[in-house]
């Protein structure tokens, strides 16, 4: 029979619907339960697509002997991460203070008020890997609630305060003083130097395995680059990108990123999709295709975003969370269990490939490194055997050269053996598809899509109706969201949209992520009406998260009493922090609005929150550091008026899509009634216009522009750096 969360929306929860476990969602009825039961809760943190989360379900929840342990001394309770971030990252914090590690699954025993007292991650069945077993840590921590009661409650009462002071971000007298100063540029200097200091020079990318992709670190040294010309920055984002896009963490078959490496070269990865890695690391591969002119960078970034469209497109036009790592083994297929393992939809036998390409086999082999026994460096749990991983083994001319063919024809082997292959995969059993609708991940995904409609725009290494394909799908997403799950006119924004359900009150990041997709829509289409919107956004996110103490957002609202604390998420991890994405936002608004809220004051304040040792902090804090570099800039506005389809006014936007510009912005003007619109917001466009009937452009710094140009070649000429 079903357990509770058969009546939930969250994909994770469901997941866990079937187990002998009499789960509680997170809510009322459990907290009620555990006092009316004198029972502590076992809280249980994951999501759908994390692997170990699928481990330990299938070790212990589904296990008949420790579901009895769990629901006759505990109130067991389900939290989707994913949905609940404020929850997580009280617990989070927790495990991270008093274990020195965290991740998922989060297991955390809680007193019926729900302060903490135990916490860990993972824990196998039984004892091993220096980790205690399940089924005994249950019943140590039942005996200790049932005979050791006071030294429980003293521990939790101790423990919950040390976690308060842990996440308090405010910080008494000459301490919050010295922090409000603005960080100067040789902080900027300082991040820089401390990246390079952990740059992986053989590998790509920082520090040693497991490697996860962190775009923000990437967006930051492109600015610094480009803020003061130091090539070694620029240099170092090319191999990281390099090494993620040959080597195992990119799909060579379907498109897209995988979740991590494993190891230090980007060979194996942790076979996960997520929707934010996608948009992140398009963001970050366009930037370096303006920043080095390579179009191999815009190549990665089209493929990318094509597999975006393809598997994580809702009908309707919003965008889906993510695709597991775990599938069913194709040879398993229909079996009884079907036990899915890691990375099984994604990797090939030498037989298969044989089979698959013919005479051509021997190209696809040398390319994508296919060995008779298998190729895996690592097999961390022993279920690649003798299966091969693709990477990009080999160069396309070497591969020429050893097979006695023309790099013409190896070429149109390789794309013939990926259409075979996608066909071949499309007939395996799918790995699970967390079908909900985030909206802060959305937001990434909109900006993602946005940029490639500018950079992308005419360029001859992709296909040449790319551009309005992508900005149809961002134009299409935010739609979706406005429709769905924005209340027009009570600023209401929710977070999670799934089975035509909306629900859970939005978070900091999924205001700040939205808006910052919603500019860059509007400047990739000059609609006014995502201007508006974002301004909107802007201004009700910081009605209910702004810190007016001590500068910052807030995560959560602080109305939930459930919440033990109002945190801020500071850190730029995985997904870039609400406070990082916000500065950046606010400094793009005040270059197109104005500084009409006070948002000057919130950018320094922001920033000064960490005082004039900011740069001692960029690992942490790398997208903040990116809008450091934007702060210590000159930032243009880039005015372009002219019909949007016409030839002359395409080829102003492309002389644009080629510079790198971190520190501009773009406004596209189409005269007429969308002109008049949008002047209402951008006063200073109302009187622009198109230069003896031709598409002309205005280079502006600080709303004070220079002569209008009509020729592409004068608008590159103005567009030179004039100092930073």
């Amino acid at each position: 029979m079903p357990n509770r969360l058969a009546l939930e929306s969250s994909p994770y929860l469901l997941q866990h619907a079937g187990n002998p476990v009499d789960w509680y969602p997170w809510g009322d009825e459990a907290f009620e339960r555990a006092r009316a039961d004198d029972k502590p809760i076992f809280l249980s943190v994951g999501y759908s697509t994390c692997h170990w989360c699928h481990v330990m379900e299938h070790e212990s929840f589904e296990n008949d002997d420790v579901a009895a342990i769990l629901n006759a001394q505990f109130v067991p309770v389900k939290v989707d991460r994913e949905e609940r971030p404020d929850v997580d990252r009280v617990y989070m914090a927790f495990v991270q203070a008093t274990t020195g590690a965290g991740g998922w699954p989060m297991s955390v025993w809680l007193t019926p008020d729900l302060r903490p007292f135990y916490g860990g991650t993972y824990f196998p069945p039984t004892s091993r890997w220096g980790r205690p077993g399940f089924s005994d840590l249950l019943r140590e921590i039942g005996r200790l609630w049932r005979d050791e009661r006071p030294r429980v409650l003293s521990a939790a009462a101790g423990l919950t305060a040390q976690l308060a002071a842990v996440v308090d971000q405010r910080r008494p007298g000459d301490a919050s003083a010295a922090r409000s100063v603005m960080p100067e540029p040789p902080q900027l200097a300082a991040a820089a130097d401390q990246f390079a200091r952990t740059f992986d020079r053989r590998h790509g990318g920082f520090g040693q395995a497991p490697k996860f992709p962190r775009p923000s670190e990437l967006l930051f040294l492109l600015r610094e680059h480009a803020r003061t010309g130091r090539r070694e920055l620029v240099g170092m984002v090319g191999e990281t990108l390099r090494a993620m896009a040959l080597g195992g963490m990119r799909d060579h078959v379907g498109g897209g990123f995988h979740r991590y490496s494993v190891d230090a070269a980007w060979r194996v990865p942790h076979f996960e999709k997520m929707l934010y890695d996608q948009a992140q690391i398009t963001l970050a591969l366009l930037e370096l295709r303006q920043a080095t002119g390579d179009p191999f960078w815009g190549a990665v970034a089209d493929d990318t975003l094509a597999y975006v469209l393809r598997d994580l497109r809702h009908p309707e036009g919003g965008f889906f969370s993510a695709e597991d790592a775990d599938s069913v083994p194709p040879e398993h297929a229909g079996a009884t269990p079907a036990r899915k393992a890691e990375g099984a939809f994604y990797i090939w036998s030498a037989d298969e490939i044989d089979a698959l390409v013919g005479d051509a086999a021997d190209v696809v082999k040398a390319r994508f490194g296919i060995q008779p026994g298998g190729n895996a460096p690592h097999d961390p749990q022993g279920e690649f055997g003798t299966k091969n991983l693709l990477y990009t083994a080999a160069p396309i001319e070497d591969v020429a050269s050893v097979s006695g063919r023309s790099v013409d024809a190896v070429i149109d082997i390789l794309g013939d053996a990926r259409r075979r292959l996608f066909a071949a995969r499309e007939r395996r059993p799918r790995p699970h598809l967390d079908d909900k609708v985030l909206t802060a991940w959305n937001g990434l995904m909109i900006a993602a899509f946005a940029r490639a409609a500018r950079t992308l725009d005419g360029d001859e290494h992709v296909d040449a109706g790319s551009s309005q394909r992508h900005l149809s799908a961002a134009t299409r997403a935010a739609e979706f969201i406005r429709e769905h799950l924005w209340g027009e006119g009570s600023g209401v924004l929710l977070r999670r949209f799934r089975a035509g359900q909306a629900g859970v009150p939005a978070y900091a990041e999924d205001y700040a992520c939205l808006t910052w997709g919603l500019l860059e829509l509007f400047q990739a289409s000059g609609d006014a009406r995502w201007l508006e919107w974002a301004v909107d956004l802007q201004r009700h996110q910081d009605r209910l998260f702004w810190d007016a103490e001590d500068g910052g957002w807030f995560s959560t609202t602080g109305r939930d009493p459930s919440v033990l604390f109002r945190m801020k998420d500071d850190n730029d991890g995985a997904e870039p922090s609400a406070t990082s994405v916000s500065v950046l936002n606010l400094l793009t608004l005040v270059h197109l609005v104005g500084d009409t809220d006070g948002w000057g004051e919130r950018i320094d304040r922001a920033l000064g929150r960490f005082g004039p040792d900011l740069g001692a902090h960029a690992r942490a804090l790398p997208m903040l550091m990116a809008a450091l570099a934007v702060r210590h800039a000159v930032v243009q506005q880039v005015v372009m008026v002219g019909p949007r389809e016409r030839d002359d006014t395409r080829a102003l936007r492309r002389v644009v899509a080629r510079r790198y510009l971190p520190f501009a912005v773009s406004i596209p003007v189409e005269p007429g009634p969308a002109q008049d619109r949008l002047a209402r917001l951008l006063p200073f466009v109302g009187a622009m216009r198109m230069d003896g009937g031709r598409a002309t452009a205005y280079v502006c710094r600080g709303f004070t522009c220079d002569r209008p140009v009509t020729d592409p070649g004068a608008l590159d000429a103005a567009l030179e750096p004039r100092g930073i």
